[in-house]
């Protein structure tokens, strides 16, 4: 299982996914189940999924999505390409990770600017 998360400072989940150009990359290890950092994904610009179009997309090869916030129509887009899109206010990586690969729910996001929260966009 490989799970993206989008962290524009590779620290922390960040927001707007489909600006996001920064990604951590981890995988489930297979043999203890536990979760490991493969990656930091650092692409540029033209690679965000708000100015992509195309079929190859590093963060299609995924099996989740982990965000701070998106619209529905990047999670509707990511499901196309057979990507789960969780969205969640915690903050760190890691447990955010954990919680997936465990079956476990997060937190829903913190309300947007318009005043409504995302809604809690689970696998």
């Amino acid at each position: 299982m490989k799970i993206a998360v989008t962290s524009q400072n590779f620290r922390t989940i960040t927001q707007h996914a489909g600006k996001t150009r920064r990604f951590l990359i981890y995988e489930q290890d297979p043999e203890t189940g536990q979760a490991h950092e493969l990656a930091h994904l650092n692409l540029p610009k033209q690679m965000s999924m708000h100015e992509f179009r195309g079929d190859d997309h590093p963060i299609f090869k995924m099996d989740y999505l982990i965000t701070g916030g998106s619209g529905q129509g990047f999670v509707r887009r990511m499901r196309g390409a057979g990507v789960e899109v969780i969205v969640t206010s915690e903050q760190d990586p890691l447990t955010a990770v954990t919680a997936v690969i465990e079956g476990k729910p997060l937190p829903p996001s913190e309300a947007h600017a318009h005043g409504q929260p995302h809604p809690p966009i689970m696998p």
